[in-house]
Order: structure tokens, then sequence, then C-alpha cells
């Protein structure tokens, strides 16, 4: 008899040999029904998998992320298949759970159409109606070499070629296979509602030097009703797209003449002055310093960053007096030299220094996106110079900043922390020191996190925040990253209360992240309608005929006076017709006035969301809108 030991701590004793399954099914048919995959000792398995020795078991539902990954993975499977059933002579690249999906690269003759990918659907609708079993086959190299040379599966081959393990993990359906480590759920019928959702150009292994393959998207859930709340979001995320709505707003744009350098026309400029006003004002009363670093330093500067052998191929470069130079990519070097311009006292610290600044990063072509994916952005940048006493304080200041920055835009949001990566400066005392204080000082303001394995930056642990918008997607916006490297590489220091020389430690932190990235995201949760205070125009003056006009230009004074920013209809249009043209253009209020307005002295209010407000005096709307744009109100 072995000991099983479940996730809620309970132990079982089962026959040697049990599958995870039969664990599954002595808990619950219910269980059983739902399960997907297993973790035996940490280790994810199929549910065929059978137990010899004591274990910690636990058994994956769909309701955790790694059942919809395999779940997902096996669908890219199912729809491979499908594609090789339907377009003979295709080759499969690589087939991964993406978030909320799947793709599946391929290298096929064929062009594949819209209409092609009803087909694919239908065939994999037969495929997972056949119930076939995903069976595991284990291949020696040699054994892998041939099933695959036989398929003409060359980039599967190239994999192969680098695995070159003495067991390679293979997956059948039917007389289908694939190279791949699994696991997957028992059978294709264990898959219920599939859709596919998509097609796009990719380079094998995101590399422009190698060849495009075709790749199809797609989306699998277990029940069909949740795989229609699914695509019902993803309608409704096309109409937001701040792309769209940012040309027919006019907002801005990005131009052929200039890939991924967005422009922002008069209506945008108005958006971005007024979140960059607010970031200043908050900045000020916590008592940062803003600063400018120039936007090109020196390649010698780079390389004592540590950028130019970690970050180089992100840059741009250029020759100025025969010398090498660099355009930013991150500000943090240019606010370290301001520091170091003058000698500092522990009494001075902390130091924080703020910089709207504009980097530029090479993203590869294929990548850009509007405003989410550009070449060049403005990082609402700040860093701290402080005691090593004082970083527990100073990340808790960060994060309530953060908290207050993100509740004025009702975005909730969690928080990561993410650790050394494989590719990092210091030793790893030095990192389990900076991991530790972030930890830390997460866990004195109550707060729930997760931890990213490896993902920080390449010279310290970040606490990265995650936003949600209206439609439930995750945007990673804010971040805080500790640095006990950068003092030590540019021999940063204080005068400490002994008069000798210290070494101050440093936060890396940005709210927004990238100011045209977070207008994006502002775009596409407010669908456009902006609150009060964000809004490019927030009240437009109707005149119902011509010999109101006069009247309306009084309204539009008292509302500037107020600095309002308001603007007059006077097109030789129906009054209907101009109330319809500000609510597509999303203004918040339409004054309506006319004769009797006129002769009350008020107008007649409309709100784009409530409609009709009935009448008020000019005094009277004007010190309503001007407590919500002080107020910053989120519409109700």
């Amino acid at each position: 008899m072995i000991k099983v030991t479940l996730k809620d701590k309970s132990e079982r004793e089962y026959e040697q040999g049990v599958t995870v399954y039969e664990i599954a099914k002595s808990i619950s048919q219910k269980l059983a029904k739902e399960a997907l995959v297993g973790k035996v000792n940490g280790k994810l398995v199929d549910l065929n998998y059978e137990i010899y020795e004591d274990a910690e078991v636990e058994i994956i539902t769909f309701d955790d992320p790694l059942g919809q990954e395999v779940y997902r993975h096996s669908t890219a499977h199912i729809m491979a298949m499908a594609v090789q059933r339907l377009f003979p002579g295709t080759k499969l690249a690589i087939g991964p759970a993406i978030k909320d999906g799947f793709y599946y690269d391929f290298d096929s003759d064929h062009k594949f159409t819209p209409e092609d990918l009803e087909k694919i659907e239908e065939e994999m609708k037969k495929i997972i109606k056949e119930d076939i079993p995903f069976k595991r086959i284990e291949l020696s190299y040699d054994e892998a070499v041939d099933v695959f040379k036989e398929r003409n599966e060359t980039y599967k081959l190239e994999l192969i070629e680098e695995l070159k393990n003495e067991k390679l993990s293979c997956y059948s359906i039917d007389k289908w296979v694939d190279l791949c480590s699994g696991p997957h759920v028992q059978s294709t019928g264990k898959i219920k509602a599939v859709k596919l959702t998509g097609l796009a150009g990719a380079y094998w292994r995101g590399d422009e030097k190698n060849k495009m393959l075709q790749r199809i998207y797609g989306t699998s859930f277990p029940k069909k009703s949740v795989l229609d709340e699914y695509l019902h979001r993803i309608e409704e995320a096309k109409k937001r797209d701040h792309r769209k709505i940012g040309k027919e707003l006019e907002l801005f744009g990005v131009m052929d003449e200039g890939p991924g350098f967005p422009f922002f026309y008069p209506k945008g400029m108005v958006i971005r002055n007024e979140l960059e006003s607010f970031w200043r004002e908050e900045h000020v009363k916590r008592g940062y310093q803003e600063i400018r670093t120039p936007i090109m330093l020196s390649r010698e500067l780079w390389e004592r960053s540590g950028h130019w052998e970690h970050y180089k191929e992100n840059m741009y470069f250029t020759k100025i007096d025969e010398s090498d130079f660099a355009i930013k990519p991150m500000n943090c070097p240019g606010s370290i030299l301001v520091y170091k311009s003058k000698v500092h006292s522990y009494r001075e610290l902390p130091i924080r220094m703020c910089e709207l600044g504009l980097v530029h990063r090479h993203e590869l072509s294929g990548t850009l996106h509007g405003l989410m994916r550009v070449r060049c952005f403005t990082q609402d940048d700040a860093h701290i110079f402080m005691l090593p006493s004082q970083i527990k304080e100073e990340i808790i200041g960060v994060i309530e900043l953060f908290d207050y920055f993100y509740n004025i835009f009702g975005l909730p949001y969690r928080i990561e922390l993410s650790t050394k990566p494989e590719k990092a400066m210091g030793s790893d005392e030095i990192w389990e020191l900076a991991t530790n204080a972030l930890r830390e000082a997460i866990e004195a303001k109550g707060l729930g996190y997760s931890i990213n394995e490896g993902d920080g930056a390449f010279y310290g642990p970040k606490i990265d925040f995650h936003l949600e918008d209206c439609l439930g997607r995750t945007w990673q916006c804010g971040t805080i990253q500790l640095d006990f490297l950068m003092p030590e590489k540019f021999d940063i220091t204080y005068i400490g209360e002994d008069g000798k020389k210290h070494r101050p430690v440093m936060i890396h932190r940005v709210v927004f992240g990238s100011i045209e990235r977070f207008i994006g995201i502002l775009t596409e949760h407010f669908a456009g309608a902006f609150p009060v205070w964000l809004a490019p125009v927030q009240v437009a003056l109707i005149p119902i005929a011509d010999r109101h006009l006069e009247y309306v230009k009084r309204i539009l004074k008292a509302l500037e006076d107020q600095n309002v920013r308001a603007q007059i209809d006077d097109a030789n249009e129906k009054m209907n017709y101009k109330i319809r043209k500000a609510q597509s253009q999303k203004i918040p209020y339409m004054l309506i006035a006319g004769d009797k307005e006129a002769k009350g002295n008020c107008i007649s209010v409309r709100h784009r969301k409530h409609g009709d407000l009935g009448k008020m005096s000019i005094d009277e709307f004007c010190k309503k809108i001007k407590e919500e744009i002080d107020t910053k109100k989120l519409e109700s």
C-alpha cells in the first residue's frame, strides 16, 4: 500500500500502481468527471499516470489556470490533426496554450483563409466526437528521428536535434503523432466547445531571418455558454479597440512614415496633458522633485549601467564626433548622473526624483500594436535614493501612491513579485536581500501577491501591478524595482553620520508605465467616454436656431472662465442631429439653448449616458461640472 496526501492535507491509502484518475474517482464521481490532469509531487502528469510510492497528489480541473493551459494545449493538438487531415503536406511547428486560448504555427503551401477556419473547426468537432484517447509515447532519439523524418516534419526534427534526450515524449491521437512533453486530457471527447478566432503570420522561433509561417488562433471551454460569454467579450473588445476609437475621436494615430512612433492630435493632447498635470501635482505633494535628462547619452554610460551588455538588441545607436552614442531605452542612468552631480548628506535622504522621460526601444514590426506596443514612449519614471533603513517605508509609500492613482480610474489591480532572472547582475545574497525587502513591504500593507519566478529586471527584483479593465482583461502598468547594483556600478554615495561615504539604495518605479500605453488602456476601458476631467471636450453647446447663438456665446464665456472645455456647434443642422453628433463624439454634457432658455437665463442639460437632466441655471451647471472635474469623478 502507498500513502497519498491530497491538497487539503488529508491522507488516503491505495494499492501500488493506482492512477491519478482512480484517485479522483475515489474522492467523487463529479471530480473524476471534471478532472483534466494531476499533479504528483509538484509535477503535472496525465490522469492515467501510475503511482508506486508515497506521494502528494492534486487533481487539476478547468478552474485551475494549469488545467486551462492543458485543456487548450490539447485542443491545439486536435486543431493540428484537423489541419493535416484537410491539407496533407502541411508541416507542424509549435502549438502552445496562451492566455485564454491557443495557437499552432503551420508551414503549408495552402494559404489559409477565414473560410478555411470554419472547415478546420468542423473537422475538429469530428475528431472530438470520435473521443480518441491521447496516448503518451516515449521514443529514443533515433526512433523519434525516424518517426518525424517519415512524416517530413522538418521543424520537429530541428527540435529533436536540440533536445537529443535518451527518451523523447510524444503524444498520439489514433495514428497522428506530435512531439510534446504533455500532459494532455484523457481523450479528444473531453473538449466540449471550440472556436478558431484568427489568422496571423509568425516567423519560426520569432526570428525574422527565418521562414514566415501561418498561425491559427483558437480557444476552447468546457461549456458552450462560457465560450459564448468569452466571444461576446472579444466582440466588445473589438468595439473598444483604442486604434479605432482614437481615429474616430481624432485623438491619436500611427502613420506609415513612423511605424511604432505614435502621433497625438490636439484632442489627444488634452487627455495626455491632463494625465501629466495630475501626475505632477500628486508627485509634488509626496516630496518628489521633477528632472529632465537627455534623450541621447554616450556608449560608455550604457556600458557602465549594464544596458550595453543586457539590452543592446533593443537600443538605437548613432555617432557624434566619432564617438558612439545611444538613444536612451530607460531613464535611470540619467537620474543617477543628476544625483551624482553633487555631494549628498544622509540628512537629505530619501531623495525622490521624477521624470516624464521619452525613451526609445527597438521592437519587431510584427509586434507593434497602436499605443500598446510602440518604439518610443514616455515613462513616468521616478528614482528614489535612500538609506538602507528607509527601504520598507519608501516602498510602502510607493504602493500607497499606486493605489491612489488606480482608484482614481476605477481600475482594480493584483500584485506580482518577480524574482531574479537567469541573465542578471549581482550575487544571490544581494538579490535575496532585495527580494525580501519587497516582500516585507507588500505584506506590511496586508496585500495579496503571487510570485513570478525569474522575471525580475537584470539589476533587481520588482513588484508589478496588473490592472483589470471593465472587460476583465489585465494590463501590467506600475512597477517597483529595488536596486542595490546600479549605485555600486556608478559609485554613488552619501556622507553618513560618521562623516564617511556610504552607498545608497535605489528604487526605480513607474505608475502609468508608459503614458501612451496607459492612454490606450483608458481609451478601451472607457470606450472613449472619458470621465469629465479627462474628456477633450467637456461640454457641447447647441443653439436651437441662429438667433440663440449670442446667448450661447455668453454661456461659453462663463464656462471658459471656470476652465471648462466647451465648444459651440453652430452648424446649419437640426438640434437632434447635433445631439447625436455630440454623443458620438462621447462629449459628457450637451447644453441646449432656445427661446425659453434665453428668456429664463438657463440651459437644458443632457448627459451622454443619462439623457435629459432638465433645466439648470448657468451657475448651477458650472458648480456641478466643476465639482466633477475637481474630484475626478467617475460616471455612476
